[in-house]
């Protein structure tokens, strides 16, 4: 292991849990920083500079949405949230605070180590100038052109299909929910039009997707919002 590993921050009060991901993380690489309570966390997260943050939302002194508000106000590192509440709207409280992604206990390793690889190559992104040319499979687009290809076809789109694939190119990878991808794509005035977001996703779908009914690219997280496939 060296310095030049990705640093992980990981926030978690079960004892349990975080020998289980000790484990796991430094046989793969990484160097890990650990904490229990959501305030050293968020100290640690200011002295220790991490790649990525996994944070557990039931943490004994902060609630992790608050830890995760805090932490966006100044850090730009991915978080992802590892928690037991499952529910849809655990989920979405999570994202809009600006939680990277969300895995619900319990989860695999493989499934984890994914997650913070595209969290990891978000970030590397986010710190780069963008490419002018985004690929995923088959499915290209070439923003400087603001040309859109599934393999050697030009797909034409309206604007605002454009606009929402774009918007999810420059995220890929990243869970968006409904009141995200409404209120960047189409203002706030949409950000409860969720029925709206739905119909122009099927449209995209149709057209740059082999089979919309099971979409390759273009992934729905059920409840919460739709994510971009990142290769």
């Amino acid at each position: 292991m060296s310095d030049t590993d990705p640093l992980v921050l990981l926030i978690e009060d079960e004892s349990q849990m975080r020998r289980f991901l000790r484990v796991c993380l430094v046989n793969h690489g990484f160097r890990l920083v650990e904490s229990e309570t959501g305030e050293d966390g968020l100290l640690q997260a200011a002295t220790r500079n991490p790649d990525v943050v996994l944070l557990d939302l039931g943490l004994p002194d902060l609630d992790g949405l608050e830890v995760t508000r805090r932490l966006r106000e100044w850090s730009p590192a991915p978080v992802i949230v590892l928690s037991a509440r499952g529910q849809e709207k655990d989920k979405v409280a999570a994202l809009d605070a600006g939680a990277d992604d969300y895995l619900t206990k319990p989860f695999g390793v493989d499934e984890l180590l994914a997650r913070i690889r595209v969290a990891l190559r978000h970030r590397e992104r986010a710190g780069e100038h963008p490419e002018p040319v985004f690929q995923t499979g088959d499915l290209r687009l070439d923003q400087h052109r603001r040309q859109v290809f599934v393999g050697d076809r030009e797909v034409h789109l309206t604007p605002f299909e454009y606009k929402l694939l774009s918007t999810l190119v420059r995220h890929a990878g990243r869970v968006l929910t409904h009141r995200q991808l409404l209120i960047e794509v189409w203002g706030v005035a949409y950000a409860t039009q969720t029925q709206y977001l739905r119909v122009f996703m099927g449209q995209l779908r149709h057209k740059l997707e082999a089979n919309p009914a099971q979409p390759r690219y273009l992934l729905t997280e059920p409840g919460v919002g739709y994510r971009l496939k990142a290769d």
